[in-house]
């Protein structure tokens, strides 16, 4: 298992076109992130097709605005034989301010795939 990035996975501006109607980004907008996050930290530790199986715990902390800079720092948690485990933190940095917080955080289990979709060893 290679050591924690020192990079965030994914790194975007939230945009008004991510808003519900209150004004806020919509969970959904940060679970695709979240997901995507998770297939590039499973990328990063091995080189495999990987599905996501199962988002085993997420917490919505604090909401998201538009112009946030949305950060998802990822770290692999535990390997199994075909599945990775990935925590994903989600940290907002609002544009007029000095101040980043955690607003997210999930576990995330990705399993490595071949070509006929069956579960292949990670390493």
């Amino acid at each position: 298992m290679k050591e924690p990035s020192n990079e965030p996975a994914i790194r975007l501006v939230m945009q008004p076109k991510f808003t519900n109607p209150d004004g806020d980004i919509f969970g959904g907008v940060i679970l695709s992130m979240i997901d995507e996050a998770a297939a590039v930290e499973a990328q990063r530790q091995a080189h495999h097709r990987y599905v996501t199986v199962a988002m085993d715990s997420i917490q919505f902390h604090l909401p998201v605005h538009v112009g946030d800079i949305v950060s998802l720092w990822c770290r692999t948690v535990e390997v199994g034989r075909s599945s990775l485990k990935i925590h994903i933190d989600v940290l907002a940095h609002p544009r007029c301010s000095d101040d980043e917080k955690k607003v997210t955080e999930a576990t995330v289990t990705m399993v490595a795939i071949d070509e006929q979709r069956r579960a292949v060893p990670v390493f």
